[in-house]
């Protein structure tokens, strides 16, 4: 029997494990799992070099529980170690300089590089264990089983041992904290969790816990649209069925494989958050993506894998990785290259699924300035007909009719088709052609487009009169003298409700004798305000309106005329509730007294 001490010149590795390499105990069981598909892989190539000649028979891991002795083994039947492998790989821990790894970057979030550097992830079994046994037999020829045991300190002791069969058993004593190891249903979870895909059978309670083929690592011309499917749902069981997929398989200037799924969006951003799992090789690193994939793509689902993404690392370590950086640009041009071959190749398609992928498009062109360069071959715009159209293609419809005295191209848009239809008439009776941009992040847009596209505002259709939204050379001439507009306005400051700002102006006599307005400047920053960020404080701000009063038509004078003051505001104020009411902004008592009032005078 051989005793001595772990080679390592620190006063205890352990602890430092412990507090410095791992944020959650929990990892230890993807450690020693994925080390023991390791080693059923090893033998299986070495059996396909002819460096192995013997039956490879079952590869396959199993993990088990005994509740009476309070352990858990991982067993596999892989290459297995003799008794100098253990003491080389175990004792040694396989690093050169380690002290000095440790002591120079134990204080920072790259200490969590150090299992990835030098194999310690067997160590993180002492998080959960207060003695390890490890049994193993090589598949060399006569080989000797060897048995290897430590409490957690640099002691130990190896010693020939007895097994069988080749390979390792992982015996890990569960000290009495980490108790919850011991219960089925918790390695159930994390097995789940972190092997669901290994590329070797992982077995626990007799059952097979993981797919070994998972749908990403076969080639797209072997599977059928109804395999992606079936892979979405083992992913995610409860969800609707996705719009449509992309299948990444790279192998340069990376290696990088994946299925990355396009859900139908949701309002609520963070529901759509956190549902794209990165792997390596196969083995679960991590589910939460932000900051290693740009912000848009979260709102996808599905899996990555890389052999080139760092697997015992920290999230902050993945951030800045140089490869995993490489990694989120190519996807980022894939996710659009993917998008513009869709709408080419079946616009129609494409156009029906729009309305569940715009969200995801206009946050990948406010968010990522590689993505908005190529989205405007696949971003749309719906006018309130139904009708889609390109950026390209839209200018190219607006610019006879919809361009002002200076040669802005005006564009109009309604955000909501119901409360601004009073509005969107007026608009089309002159020609125009309208928007529709309802979605929370339209707001943000307008500003993005304006800046991208020459000589450009866009204005919602009730930020003003339908004669000066577009501005044109030829102007409408009031029928009422300046003297009768001063008039007229006192009237209606003074007999009129109060918390607008009154505006006379000529219109078409065939237009509403009053209309609210909205200034598009104030509102916009109010929308924009909405999902919060810098300006979040105008979100309860009250709103900016404006009463505008159509000098034209014959209202204006008949209020003039009216020499009765009460039948002045009577006149005033059922023109000012039915524009109210047109935009959905007459409510409550309000909305009670015009309905009497207006019943009243059916009498």
């Amino acid at each position: 029997m051989q005793t001595g001490k772990i080679n390592v010149h620190t006063e205890n590795i352990f602890p430092i494990i412990k507090k410095f390499l791992y944020s959650d105990h929990e990892i230890f069981l993807r450690e020693l799992v994925s080390n023991a598909v390791d080693a059923s892989q090893k033998l299986k190539t070495l059996g396909s070099t002819g460096e192995f000649a013997g039956e490879l028979g079952e590869l396959r891991v199993d993990v088990r529980i005994d509740a009476e002795k309070k352990t858990l083994t991982i067993s596999d039947r892989g290459i297995g170690m003799t008794a100098e492998e253990i003491d080389k790989y175990i004792n040694q821990i396989a690093f050169s300089g380690a002290e000095e790894f440790v002591e120079k970057y134990k204080d920072r979030p790259e200490a969590n590089a150090i299992i990835g550097h030098f194999g310690l992830g067997f160590y993180s079994s002492f998080m959960v264990a207060s003695k390890v046994e490890i049994l193993s037999r090589s598949y060399k020829t006569d080989a000797v089983a060897a048995r290897w045991e430590c409490d957690g300190s640099p002691e130990f002791t190896l010693e020939e041992g007895v097994r069988e069969e080749r390979g390792t058993d992982i015996v890990l004593h569960i000290h009495e904290d980490s108790a919850e190891f011991l219960e089925p249903s918790r390695i159930s979870n994390l097995l789940n969790k972190y092997c669901k895909f290994l590329p070797v059978a992982v077995y626990f309670e007799d059952k097979q816990i993981n797919n070994t083929q998972p749908a990403w690592t076969r080639k797209p011309a072997d599977l059928q649209a109804e395999d992606y499917e079936k892979f979405y749902e083992e992913l995610y069981p409860f969800a609707e069925k996705p719009l449509f997929h992309i299948h990444l398989n790279v192998d340069y200037p990376f290696n990088l494989t994946g299925i990355l799924y396009f859900p139908k969006m949701q309002r609520n951003f963070e529901v759509q958050k956190n549902k794209i799992q990165l792997y390596c090789n196969q083995v679960f690193v991590t589910d939460s993506v932000e900051g290693i994939v740009p912000e848009f793509l979260t709102l996808l689902h599905g899996v990555i894998d890389s052999p080139d993404i760092p697997l015992n690392v920290s999230r902050s370590y993945l951030q800045s990785d140089a490869n995993v950086k490489k990694i989120s640009s190519h996807i980022t041009k894939k996710v659009a290259d993917k998008l513009e071959e869709l709408f080419k190749n079946n616009r129609e398609d494409y156009q029906s699924k729009w309305n569940d992928v715009k969200l995801f498009i206009q946050y990948g062109m406010l968010s990522d300035e590689k993505f908005a360069e190529k989205a405007p071959k696949f971003n749309l715009f719906q006018d309130v007909k139904g009708v889609y159209h390109t950026a390209e293609e839209i200018q190219e419809k607006l610019r006879p009719l919809q361009t002002d005295k200076d040669g802005n191209l005006i564009v109009l848009y309604a955000s909501n088709k119901e409360d601004q239809h009073g509005f969107i008439e007026a608009a089309s009776e002159r020609g125009y052609e309208v928007l529709l941009m309802d979605s929370a992040l339209d707001a943000h847009m307008l500003n993005m487009l304006e800046s991208k596209w020459e000589k450009t505002r866009f204005v919602r259709v009730d930020a003003d009169t339908p004669d000066k939204l577009i501005v044109k050379d030829e102007p409408v001439v009031s029928k009422l003298s300046e003297e009768e507009q001063d008039k007229l306005r006192k009237i209606v400051e003074e007999q009129g409700k109060s918390g607008f700002s009154v505006q006379l102006e000529p219109m078409s006599e065939t237009d509403l004798p009053v209309l609210i307005t909205r200034p598009e400047f104030m509102r916009r920053m109010k929308d924009m305000s909405a999902l919060g960020g810098p300006n979040a404080f105008m979100r309860d701000m009250p709103e900016s309106l404006n009463l505008v009063v159509n000098t034209n038509h014959p209202l204006a004078g008949r209020i003039l005329t009216e020499g009765n003051p009460e039948e002045q505001a009577r006149l005033i104020q059922q023109a000012t509730d039915l524009a109210l009411l047109s935009q959905n902004l007459l409510k409550g008592e309000e909305l009670t007294r015009f309905i009497r009032r207006s019943a009243g005078q059916l009498i």
